[in-house]
C-alpha cells in the first residue's frame, strides 16, 4: 500500500475537489475522509462564499454544519489542528496558519511539534490510547509507534536479567557474604580473604519479552517507512529481527504471557512499557483491517501552546508573590508581600440590601511583567493572540482580536492602577503578541478605543493604547524550548 504524505496549512479553505485530488482519494474515499475527520473535530465545514477563501481565521459563527456529500460549490473544508494525523496510509502534516511562504515547512514543523510536546509535558497531558469517545474512537497507533520508539532510543530491549554468585568471580564483591561465609587470614589486626563471594549479571538473549518488543520495534518502523514521520520526529528507524509477532504464538497467548509478567514485575519503566506492548498487540490486528483507522498527534488549541510559550520567555509575573518582585520602590504599606500578582485584581461584588457576595472570577491577563528599562520600573501588560491580522491600506482589516479583547487589554491596566501608582511605576505598557514568520520583531501599529483611551486614571496617565506586535516564531520557540527568556525591552521599538 503507497504511502500519501502532503503538508497542509491551519485554517486554509480546501474545497472537496482540492482535498481528492491532493490526497489521491476517488470520490468515495474523500467523502468518507471528510466525515471521519469532522466527527473527530479536526476538520469544520464553512460555506463557499469569496471572502471565505480570504480568511486566515475559524470563528464559530462561520461553522456550517453539512454532511459529507454536500456539492463541492457549496462548502469549503478547513483543518482547524497544528500536529500529524494519520488515516491508514494517508499522512497529514498540519502546519501553523502564520507560515505563509514555506509550502513543505520540515525544519519548523520538527520545531513546532517539539513546542507542542513541550507544552503537553508540562501541562501533564498525556497523549491518549485512543482518539475520540467510546462510540466513534480509533486506536492512537501514531502515538504508540513514537513511544517505542523514542523510549528503545532511551533504555534499549527489554530485558531480564539474573544474578549469578560465584567464588573468586570477575563481578562485583558480596563484602557481606564474604565475610560471613569465607576464611578471613588475621595479619596485623586485619583480614585477608583467600575467597571472595562475586556477583555478575546474565541477561538471555532468547527471552520472550525482549524477542516481542524487537518485533514490535521492527514492525513499528516497518510502518512509518515512506512517511515521513520519523524524520519530523528526528526519529531513526530500527530494525532488529527477521521474527514476526505472529511468530511468539497467537493472540491471547501473548497477551496472556504479558499479563504474567506484570504481576512479577516492579519496575516503573518496565511496567509501562508492558502495558503499551499489551496495547498494541491487542490493538494491531483490529487497525491493520480497518477502514479509516485515525491516528494524532498534536492539539486542536495551539492558541493556548502560544500563550503559554509566550507567558514562559517574557517571564509573566502573574503567580508570583509581589515581596519577590524587584522594583526601584519597597513595598508600599498595605500589601502583604505574600500576595501574588494576580491576586491583586478586584473581583466583581454582587449584592442587594441584604447580602454581599464576591465573584470567584475575575479578569485575567496572559501576561504581566515588570522590568528595569533604562533605570525606570515598567509596567508591561501583554496578550498572546494567535491570530494574523490584515492591517493594510488597500485591504479591508481582517484577522483582528475583537472588541471584548481590546477592552479587556484597557481594564487590565486600570485594575493595577493603584499598585502602579503606589510603587511609583514610570512607565505602563500594552501589547498584543501575534506570530509571524518572519525573522524579526516587527510593529502592526496599535488599537485603541478612544472613549477608554481618554479616561484618566488614580495614578493620573491615561490608560494606553495597545501596540501590536508581530513576533518571530522560531526565535521564540527556540528560547521556550532552551528555557531562555526575552527581555520586554525588546518589544519598545523606536522607545515608543
Amino acid at each position: 500500500m503507497s504511502i500519501v504524505s502532503k503538508f497542509i496549512r491551519e485554517q486554509e479553505r480546501y474545497s472537496k475537489n482540492q482535498l481528492r485530488d491532493m490526497l489521491e482519494y476517488d470520490d468515495h474515499g474523500v467523502e468518507k475522509f471528510i466525515k471521519n475527520l469532522k466527527s473527530f473535530g479536526i476538520l469544520k465545514t464553512v460555506k463557499n462564499k469569496p471572502e471565505q477563501k480570504e480568511m486566515s481565521e475559524l470563528l464559530d459563527d462561520d461553522i456550517e454544519i453539512t454532511d459529507e456529500h454536500a456539492d463541492n460549490s457549496e462548502v469549503l473544508y478547513v483543518f482547524d489542528y497544528v500536529g500529524i494525523v494519520t488515516v491508514i496510509n494517508r499522512v497529514l502534516k498540519i502546519y501553523p496558519k502564520y507560515i505563509l511562504t514555506d509550502k513543505e515547512p520540515l525544519n519548523k514543523m520538527k520545531q513546532v511539534l517539539k513546542v507542542i510536546e513541550k507544552y503537553q509535558k508540562h501541562e501533564n497531558q498525556t497523549i491518549n490510547l485512543f482518539n475520540g469517545s467510546s462510540e466513534n474512537r480509533s486506536f492512537n497507533i501514531l502515538s504508540i509507534i513514537l513511544y517505542f520508539l523514542e523510549d528503545y532510543y532511551s533504555y534499549g530491549l527489554y530485558t531480564n536479567s539474573d544474578e549469578v554468585l560465584e567464588l573468586n568471580g570477575e563481578g562485583d564483591v558480596l563484602w557481606d557474604r564474604t565475610i560471613d561465609e569465607c576464611l578471613a587470614i588475621i595479619n596485623e589486626g586485619r583480614p585477608y580473604y583467600v575467597d571472595l563471594v562475586t556477583r555478575y549479571s546474565t541477561e538471555d538473549d532468547m527471552d520472550f519479552f525482549k524477542r516481542l518488543h524487537a518485533c514490535i520495534l521492527t514492525d513499528c518502523s516497518e510502518q512509518l517507512n515512506g512517511t515521513g514521520i520519523s524524520e519530523l520526529f528526528e526519529l531513526e528507524l530500527v530494525y532488529l529481527t527477521d521474527e514476526k509477532i505472529d511468530d511468539l504464538g497467537d493472540k491471547e497467548y501473548i497477551l496472556n504471557r504479558i499479563s504474567n509478567e506484570l504481576n512479577i514485575q516492579y519496575n516503573t519503566r518496565k511496567q509501562i512499557l508492558l502495558k503499551t506492548m499489551y496495547a498494541y498487540v491487542s490493538q494491531i490486528k483490529k487497525v491493520s483491517e480497518e477502514d479509516f483507522g485515525i491516528s494524532m498527534i498534536g492539539t486542536g488549541a495551539f492558541h493556548v501552546v502560544w500563550e503559554k510559550v509566550c507567558a514562559d520567555v517574557f517571564d509573566s509575573k502573574l503567580e508570583t508573590e509581589i515581596g519577590k518582585i524587584k522594583m526601584h520602590s519597597e513595598l508600599a504599606s498595605g500589601y502583604n508581600k505574600k500576595t501574588k500578582l494576580i491576586d491583586l485584581i478586584e473581583k466583581p461584588k454582587w449584592e442587594n440590601k441584604d447580602v454581599s457576595k464576591e465573584a470567584n472570577e475575575t479578569l485575567k491577563p496572559d501576561l504581566i511583567n515588570i522590568s528595569d528599562i533604562d533605570g525606570v520600573d515598567c509596567f508591561i501588560i501583554l496578550d498572546a493572540k494567535y491570530y494574523l491580522l490584515q492591517l493594510e491600506r488597500e485591504l479591508p482589516l481582517r484577522g483582528n482580536p475583537g472588541v471584548g479583547d481590546l477592552v479587556k487589554q484597557y481594564m487590565y491596566q486600570l485594575a493595577y492602577d493603584k499598585f502602579i501608582k503606589d510603587h511609583n511605576i514610570g512607565i505602563v505598557r500594552n501589547f498584543f503578541l501575534m506570530p509571524t514568520d518572519s525573522d524579526e520583531i516587527i510593529s502592526k501599529g496599535n488599537a485603541r478605543i478612544d472613549m477608554l483611551s481618554n479616561l484618566i486614571t488614580q495614578s493620573e496617565r491615561k490608560l494606553e493604547n495597545i501596540k501590536i506586535r508581530l513576533l518571530p516564531a522560531e526565535k521564540v520557540y527556540r528560547c521556550y524550548l532552551n528555557g531562555l527568556k526575552i527581555n520586554p525591552e525588546k518589544l519598545m521599538l523606536n522607545k515608543e
